[in-house]
């Protein structure tokens, strides 16, 4: 699918001249194909991976989602970008106001393409959750190709690329991990096939359980017992009221229990709390998955 998501098709008219370069391309995405012009001069984005993506690759936009943003895309957040819609739900008549020349949606904000598409050129960068690092690849050669950022997007992607074969040789002999998420008081597991499938499809990170409920993307609720029972090397911890500012109780202390005391993880001091905001709320871009490895690697690297 990914592969499917890089192939971009550009649609010159080939009759004029050939100093003169093409107005449009055609770009496939997870919806169907879209003619969008090249270098558009004012964009409205409902994709926080994207967002994340065009910022770390210069490119400017107008209309943002209102939304946590990590420190690194607290900008976004100021009211000199205008705020068209939450992650999940558009907000029609600001985009309307704006009239945008491009407006990309993905992931939380993919169902509602068809009602966007018809006030302006949509594309939909959803993620493919099997692959999540490639299509976060190939859509950000999309949007390379769409801004004239293709130099940027390559330097990107390299150093993202040896970063993770890096992290992927240590985690090759670093033993099981389970990645857990709290929220509400509940403590939820996440396995390879889950919106964090990241941590083991791309990461390397060998998965202590394989037979996780990966049908909510807030994993499958989970007792301290189970994770005594599966006991991984090592446990990841993504504290979701954080990342969505809710009040609950941190992380740390549904942790420190007796029986959490007791896995291989706790007692070699192999639990990691990660970004809640970059891996919750943003996940996909180009800056969030350098973070995200470079958070991985300096904690597998810490390790006695």
């Amino acid at each position: 699918m990914a592969l499917m998501l890089a192939k971009v098709a550009l649609a010159g008219l080939a009759v004029l001249p050939p100093v003169l370069h093409a107005e449009e391309i055609t770009v496939h995405h997870s919806q169907g194909e879209t003619r969008v012009p090249v270098n558009p001069k004012v964009v409205a984005v409902l994709d926080i991976a994207s967002l994340d993506t065009l910022s770390a690759i210069g490119v400017n936009v107008a209309g943002v989602p209102t939304t946590p943003y990590p420190p690194y895309l607290s900008k976004f957040a100021g009211s000199q970008y205008r705020k068209v819609g939450s992650l999940f739900e558009p907000d029609y008549e600001a985009l309307n106001a704006l009239s945008p020349d491009l407006i990309i949606v993905g992931g939380r904000s993919a169902p509602r393409y068809a009602q966007v598409a018809k006030l302006a050129p949509t594309i939909d960068l959803s993620p493919d959750l099997q692959h999540r690092v490639d299509s976060a690849i190939a859509h950000a050669e999309i949007l390379g190709q769409i801004f004239g950022k293709q130099a940027e997007v390559a330097s990107r992607v390299s150093r993202l690329k040896q970063s993770i074969a890096a992290l992927r040789a240590r985690t090759a002999t670093m033993g099981t991990g389970l990645l857990i998420m709290t929220s509400g008081g509940r403590i939820s597991a996440v396995g390879p096939d889950s919106w964090f499938g990241t941590l083991y499809n791309d990461f390397g990170v060998r998965p202590a359980s394989s037979n996780l409920d990966a049908s909510s993307p807030h994993g499958q609720v989970v007792s301290s017992e189970f994770l005594l029972r599966t006991d991984p090397d090592w446990l990841f911890v993504i504290d979701r009221d954080v990342a969505i500012g809710q009040a609950g109780a941190p992380a740390k202390q549904l942790l420190d229990n007796e029986l959490v005391r007791q896995t291989r993880a706790w007692t070699a001091g192999h639990v990691v709390y990660l970004d809640p905001v970059t891996w919750y709320i943003v996940g996909d871009g180009l800056t969030a998955l350098q973070r995200m490895v470079d958070e991985v690697s300096r904690a597998v690297s810490a390790s006695k």
